[in-house]
């Protein structure tokens, strides 16, 4: 049987079914038989006994096909994608003929992935059980509501005579409050928040089913642009920037291979003395034509497309060749960080592949420091990642804590890690020096540090209030904009020199002179 021949039973079977199955068609079952046995006699009343029966199963009601008994998610009890495919086809044709309103909806949970990761897949699933059925229940009895993905939910309104954008806009809302109420599990609260796109019938770009979906999925991932939370309507200039991102996906791979996304390095500042401590590689991409594309823009896109392990080398390939560059010139940068995309901490190989690396340029294991996320480190207990970062810091590379603060990571984790130096995140340091209370927070986080005999280094340093009270404070090293932008290879040769030169006669900053 062809697909097309397919489609056409599937949609007479959707159409029929409901009439068929229904409990009004037995008050006419009499009569059906009576009126066979008056025209035909007895032959036309068993071949009737004989071939309602087939009819019913050719409909799918022995098997349960009805209305109600399409495929069903096992979790949420939700239709699935191929019977909302169906009702879908059927309400876009009955509104082009009829003239009636309807909207799709297309709804995405929040870091998802990252709920499973933390919590496991069983509290994955009773999430996704509390979302559909509070999704449900903000909608009418004849709205269509399905699981189509892990963490993804579609609707079909059903209908109706008149719906406006305003309604529409109103139902998001009402369904992101069902969705974002406390949930309960074995004892804990979990917060989940979602993303809705949605397009209007009377919107959809094309005059096929196909294209109305497409629609409301553009207008998702606009809305998870702007997210989390976000809602967006889909909008003809929506589907411009779609293929925009299409087509800033393909530039970002190109850009990749030909050099064009190299790192950039800034400079870190030890407190004590002033000099440079080592330099963090940081990904940017000139574009030939754009100039200079935010990070915030091309990274999302290389991790869509599977490509962060392989920004991820191309960083270490120009961090060691920028140590060898800088040894020959006679300057001293004891270490160059780079960070670790938890695509390549996945990587079984990867700490043979780092040593290769390392052996290739001559360089010791000391000069490399390995910066890795809290989230990566505590959301992977015993995995690969974890058994990568231990041969790292076995190897001798330096492994360091980013982003310290806004996570969870727990001290018997830093213990475990080996971690050498926690990065305190830049949202402690912001006013630090006029924040009475930003200033106990740095002090806490340096006072465990001492304990625990870990560096630390505080990111995000702008002014120098800040780095004058962190030097006080006793942190060990300082970066940001501050003490040095993010700058090409061959602008730090400059930088070094001219930063060494004002250190000539200037005091040390925290040190009391008598």
């Amino acid at each position: 049987m062809t697909k097309a021949n397919s489609g056409l039973l599937n949609r007479i079977r959707t159409r029929l079914a409901p009439a068929l199955f229904a409990p009004p068609i037995l008050a006419f079952l009499p009569a059906l038989t009576l009126a066979t046995f008056w025209l035909g006699g007895e032959a036309a009343l068993l071949w009737v006994a004989l071939g309602l029966p087939l009819v019913f199963a050719a409909m799918g009601g022995f098997s349960g096909r009805g209305r109600n008994a399409v495929p069903r998610d096992n979790v949420t009890g939700l239709m699935l994608r191929e019977g909302f495919e169906l009702e879908l086809d059927r309400v876009f044709h009955d509104c082009a003929k009829s003239g009636l309103r309807s909207a799709l909806y297309v709804i995405e949970v929040d870091d998802f992935k990252d709920l499973v990761h933390r919590d496991g897949q069983e509290a994955g699933d009773r999430v996704m059980l509390n979302c559909g059925e509070r999704i449900a229940s903000t909608l009418r009895n004849g709205d269509t509501v399905a699981r189509i993905g892990d963490s993804k939910f579609a609707i079909c309104l059903t209908p109706v005579l008149q719906l406006d954008l305003e309604s529409c806009v109103q139902l998001a809302g009402r369904i992101q409050a069902a969705v974002e109420e406390p949930i309960s599990l074995d004892g804990s609260t979990v917060y989940v928040s979602c993303s809705i796109g949605f397009c209007l019938h009377s919107r959809a770009p094309g005059e096929t089913p196909a294209e109305w979906t497409t629609a409301a999925a553009a207008a998702l991932s606009e809305a998870q642009q702007n997210g989390p939370s976000g809602i967006r309507v889909f909008s003809a200039d929506m589907q411009q920037r779609s293929m925009a991102r299409g087509s800033l996906r393909e530039e970002a791979a190109e850009a990749l291979e030909a050099g064009q996304i190299l790192p950039w390095f800034q400079p870190q500042i030890c407190t004590d003395t002033g000099r440079v401590s080592g330099f963090e590689a940081l990904a940017r991409w000139m574009h030939p034509v754009r100039g200079l594309v935010p990070p915030a823009k091309f990274l999302p896109v290389l991790e869509d497309a599977g490509l962060m392990e392989r920004l991820s080398q191309v960083m270490l390939y120009h961090s060691l060749t920028a140590l060898n560059a800088w040894d020959a010139a006679g300057v001293k940068v004891p270490a160059v960080g780079v960070n670790f995309a938890t695509q390549e901490l996945r990587n079984p190989n990867l700490s043979e592949n780092i040593k290769w690396e390392l052996e290739r340029f001559g360089l010791p294991p000391t000069r490399l420091s390995v910066e890795i996320l809290e989230t990566v480190m505590t959301d992977q207990p015993d995995d690969v990642v974890t058994r990568n970062i231990a041969a790292l810091s076995e190897l001798g590379c330096h492994i360091e804590l980013d982003d310290f603060g806004t996570g969870h990571a727990s001290i018997s984790a830093v213990r475990r890690f080996n971690i050498s130096r926690i990065k305190i995140d830049r949202s402690f340091v912001l006013r630090a020096d006029r924040d009475p209370d930003q200033q106990k927070l740095i002090a806490a986080i340096l006072t465990m540090a001492e304990r625990l005999d870990l560096e630390t280094l505080a990111e995000g340093v702008e002014t120098v209030g800040e780095h004058a009270l962190l030097a006080q404070l006793g942190c060990d090293h300082v970066q940001g904009f501050g003490i040095g932008r993010p700058m090409p290879f061959d602008q730090t040769l400059d930088w070094i020199t001219a930063h060494e030169a004002k250190l000539q006669d200037a005091p040390e900053i925290g040190r009391h002179t008598r």
